[in-house]
């Protein structure tokens, strides 16, 4: 009976032994796990960006999916800027007031036109103001947000996807780094948002509407001297955001970060490095010869009509090639007549690709 008990304790303790050992492991395994998938769900990101070129400059996580809070607001003014409807009163009714968040406190019955509403969107980052922009151009918040979402498609963007016009969580409601950065690119290209986002305070309303002074919260525009837009952003789900833009020896930068504490200081430091480090090089000149191309027997000069620039340092000047792709089938060509294009490649990928002409 008691070697019976001895060898019941002997298996006793290898039982206990084993178990302590498999929850063990399952704990390192469900400790890797998590941080595999935290990193390939990093909580932020931030990217500066060439506005003109696209081109990356710096970033880290640039194509993480991550809530953007406000900063969707970008893309509502845009929308609403590029529906030609500036001019256009919008009635303010019961569903545009009292929206949660940030607002510019609309109230039932007065009229703004949709440009003192964007003034309203992107200064005080009003949700309300979102709202009615929404209903006035889209016919509703639902249309809208899908004219949203084809602007979206149209820029190629892979890792967006608009829920609503103003940035509130919604699961459904994402971006990343590099895809606000392209969306903002877009916008800062039209003058009506550039002149909007730049402004540091307005007056809007009056006669149909209370009048209402204007303060930009974009701090870019005081705390950096190149500073010229664009949107903050913030929600206790996508953190602090902010999508910002500056102008320094011709080349215009765009800054994005999603859920950074230091948005501010991180912002200009990021587009302070990018101009330090970057400057712009002109690829090609317009109405300028290019080169002497041979057509069928007779030489001829060629050149391009637009001109073109591109972020690059100094030690990378040589990484840039040219090749010329003449028309098949080119007969009797005259002065003045597309023969072909002109391929840029900076490291053996194609950056600019323009059409000559004979001149």
């Amino acid at each position: 009976m008691e070697r019976l008990a001895k060898s019941w304790d002997k298996y006793t303790k290898k039982i206990i032994f084993i178990t302590i050992l498999t929850i063990l492991m399952m704990t390192i395994s469900l400790f890797n796990i998590n941080n595999i998938y935290a990193e390939e769900k990093p909580k932020s990101s931030h990217i500066v960006m060439e506005m003109q070129s696209g081109r990356v400059l710096s970033g880290d996580n640039i194509n993480a999916i991550l809530p953007m809070a406000s900063t969707t607001k970008v893309m509502t003014a845009l929308v609403a800027i590029e529906s030609g409807k500036l001019d256009d009163k919008v009635v303010i009714t019961q569903e545009m007031v009292g929206i949660e968040g940030s607002s510019i406190y609309l109230k039932v019955g007065e009229e703004l036109t949709i440009r003192e509403l964007i003034y309203g969107l992107m200064l005080r980052s009003g949700n309300d103001a979102s709202v009615a922009i929404a209903c006035g151009v889209g016919g509703s918040v639902e249309n809208f947000v899908a004219m949203m979402n084809v602007i979206a498609k149209s820029l190629g963007l892979k890792n967006t996807h608009f829920a609503n016009p103003h940035g509130l969580n919604d699961e459904q409601h994402y971006t990343s780094a590099y895809d606000l950065a392209v969306i903002s690119s877009c916008a800062m290209k039209n003058d009506t948002f550039s002149k909007i986002v730049g402004c540091k305070s307005i007056v809007i309303g009056g006669d149909t509407s209370t009048k209402r002074y204007l303060v930009n919260k974009n701090k870019i525009l005081s705390m950096y001297e190149y500073g010229n837009g664009i949107k903050t952003g913030y929600t206790k789900v996508a953190g602090r955001c902010l999508v910002s833009s500056a102008l320094k020896n011709g080349m215009q930068v765009i800054s994005v970060v999603l859920n950074e504490p230091n948005m501010w200081e991180y912002s200009i430091n990021s587009m302070e490095h990018a101009f330090s480090e970057f400057a712009l090089l002109e690829i090609m000149r317009s109405g300028q010869k290019i080169a002497d191309v041979d057509i069928n027997g007779k030489i001829y000069s060629v050149m391009v009509k637009n001109t073109r620039y591109y972020p690059i340092k100094d030690v990378e000047r040589d990484r840039l090639t040219y090749d010329i792709k003449l028309d098949d089938k080119l007969r009797n060509v005259k002065i003045g007549e597309n023969v072909g294009k002109l391929l840029v490649y900076y490291d053996k990928h194609l950056i600019f690709e323009e059409k000559i002409y004979t001149m």
